[in-house]
């Protein structure tokens, strides 16, 4: 399940040109969706878990950790936050100039890419594809004690407004470090510019809601386990936001920073065939700038990506890019909302141990 190694795209391959984009219905800053995004995904576990719980072990209740720093929700609608991703490989920068250093972490203007081209009626025998591949039992199966470690390259970026001036920041391309127990009461997180280098602890009284356990506890039926996707996501969702939308959302976020058991990630790619709006897309980027095939969904103009390496089907990231203009989003056709990419996923004997190394 390991991905070969990340690499930077060389500035040469980049294009920049200087714009301004105007200002966002509302700012968001990063961080306070990343935080929403938690409760939220929790909320469902708690819902899929009490509906099809058949052992003795505790339902999933909402994470209180003091800093996940977790990946930005789409559940909100676009028009709430409007993000651009930072450094990917096929991307064109955009933008420019300086706001005073107020927004030291922001190093990085909007990025703009080209659009795939979406097919419909490709996404159900693609999706089977992407099933059968994720069905492989050939991954170790973790033991007790053990640890779920995932290695990735994140960014996002923000409309930022200064009085009547507004402008596209982003945080650079950095690596993030995690490890979680398979019940999600213990955890560690290195976050290249946002924990230090030691990174800081995901120890908490109730579990993280992606752990390996309470992924094992869903539903393996596909159309039993989206009848209860479906459920849990209405119930957090923006009004603004489409059930059909949160709930591939939400899949999504139940296959990025985790380690699901193969009948579950198997189960989880064939509910999302069954999304009215769901396509295939014949050429996408992650953000270490791997191509590969995607499936996706639009949504307020913007289409939710998963990308998948073309010939294993490995599932290499998820990016978000505005493909129609809408009158809530300041951010031109073409625009990188949100890029990520997996660079590593194992199964390690303990907290901050590097897959490879010594226990």
């Amino acid at each position: 399940m390991n991905a070969s190694p990340s690499h930077r795209p060389h500035p040469a391959e980049w294009t920049e040109t200087q714009s301004l984009l105007p200002s966002a219905e509302r700012d968001l800053p990063a961080g306070r969706h990343q935080f929403h995004k938690e409760q939220m995904m929790a909320r469902i576990h708690e819902d899929l878990r009490t509906s099809s719980r058949t052992s003795a072990t505790s339902p999933v209740a909402p994470v209180q950790r003091s800093n996940p720093f977790l990946r930005r929700t789409i559940l909100l609608p676009a028009a709430a936050f409007a993000l651009a991703g930072a450094v990917a490989g096929g991307l064109v920068l955009t933008g420019g100039g300086t706001d005073g250093g107020r927004t030291a972490l922001a190093t990085g203007p909007a990025l703009t890419t080209r659009i795939g081209v979406a097919d419909a009626k490709g996404a159900p025998q693609l999706l089977d594809r992407i099933s059968l591949a994720a069905a492989d039992t050939s991954a170790p199966t973790p033991r007790k004690g053990q640890y779920i470690y995932i290695a990735s390259k994140v960014a996002d970026s923000y409309i930022k407004t200064d009085g009547d001036k507004s402008k596209a920041v982003s945080d650079e391309l950095h690596s993030r470090q995690v490890w979680n127990s398979l019940d999600g009461r213990d955890g560690w997180l290195i976050e290249a510019g946002k924990t230090g280098d030691k990174g800081i602890t995901l120890k908490s009284d109730t579990p993280f809601s992606g752990a390996y356990d309470a992924l094992a506890g869903l539903p393996t039926d596909p159309e039993a386990l989206l009848r209860r996707i479906y459920r849990a996501s209405d119930a957090v969702r923006d009004p603004e936001v489409p059930r059909d939308q949160a709930a591939f959302v939400a899949i999504g976020d139940l296959l990025f920073e985790s380690y699901p058991p193969a009948e579950v990630g198997a189960a989880l790619y064939k509910a999302a065939a069954k999304i009215p709006g769901v396509v295939a897309v014949n050429d996408a980027v992650d953000a270490t700038g791997r191509h590969g095939v995607a499936i996706a969904r639009e949504n307020a103009g913007e289409r939710t990506e998963w990308i998948f390496d073309k010939k294993t089907l490995r599932f290499l990231g998820e990016r978000v890019v505005v493909v129609k203009a809408t009158a809530g989003n300041p951010l031109k056709v073409g625009t990188v909302t949100h890029t990520s990419a997996i660079t590593e996923r194992a199964v390690v004997d303990g907290s901050k141990q590097v897959p490879g190394q010594a226990s």
